[in-house]
């Protein structure tokens, strides 16, 4: 499919309104995951149990009452916006070659994440479920047994530290704004400020993924690489890593209030 017929497709696909409300829904039950996250993580910064990460969000919902229909809106939710975001991609405009590939394969990527989280939430909607912990080392273990595998881990947790750094600065320079139509008066404010902190709060908490990713590969031991959930429990045993660890949830907690937010608010 040559690029002009490619664009076409994507135009009508996108001005769908069904596709355009499925993936406001997106937005909110990536918030509703967040929130649930980091009620965890200000849980273990309490010293309590629980999993602060997808898997342990989608778990939890699973158990509350009415949980199945909540995951099945999820698994919706997340693959509308996973394939709007991968449509919306191919409509993005620039002058600047490289520019515009580089914020085409951003949005591309997003679009994959989102679908993936929908395909872990449709594990749990369907009776099963995952450990992202798991996960992660078997991945980390798979990479570091084949050749050149030390490098890329590193290549990937660098990645991930880029992606957290992005976060960041989109949280601090208020970038995000671009994103979404800010009303005015108070809860205008209130968007602005829980963006910023959210933003911030993700770009740490993707940082120390990160870098324990980095850690993994550079001793060649697969079980440092933990995900966001072994992330935190190893922040919280430092000292003072509980107030750390209790803010970074705090902070995952607004991610999540803006994305409800978001789910109105838009530019789709």
């Amino acid at each position: 499919m040559s690029s002009a017929p490619a664009k076409k497709v994507a135009q009508e696909a996108t001005a769908s309104k069904p596709l355009r409300g499925l993936a406001r829904t997106g937005f909110a039950v990536n918030g509703l995951m967040h929130v649930v996250i980091g009620l965890v993580a200000i849980r273990i910064a309490t010293g309590s149990g629980g999993e602060a990460d997808q898997s342990g969000a989608f778990a939890q919902i699973a158990a509350a009452p009415g949980g199945p229909f909540i995951l099945w809106v999820i698994v919706i939710g997340m693959v509308a916006l996973g394939v709007w975001l991968i449509l919306a991609a191919f409509l993005i405009p620039g002058a600047d070659p490289k520019r515009k590939w580089a914020h085409r394969g951003a949005e591309f990527a997003k679009g994959v994440v989102y679908l993936a989280l929908g395909a872990t939430a449709f594990s749990f909607a369907r009776g099963g479920s995952t450990n992202s912990v798991t996960t992660s080392k078997t991945f980390s273990a798979t990479l570091l047994s084949a050749p050149g595998g030390a490098i890329l881990l590193v290549v990937l947790g660098l990645a991930v530290i880029a992606i957290g750094g992005y976060f960041i600065v989109k949280g601090a320079t208020r970038k995000f704004r671009q994103d979404i139509r800010v009303s005015s008066g108070a809860a205008g404010k209130a968007t602005v400020v829980l963006g910023i902190v959210g933003y911030i709060a993700k770009g740490v908490a993707l940082c120390v993924v990160g870098i324990l990713v980095v850690v993994a590969a550079l001793l060649a031991n697969p079980s440092k690489s933990t995900g966001l959930d072994g992330a935190l429990r190893t922040f919280a045993a430092l000292p003072f890593g509980s107030w750390i660890v209790g803010a970074i949830g705090v902070g995952l907690v607004a991610y999540g209030l803006y994305s409800f937010a978001r789910a109105r608010l838009a530019r789709l």
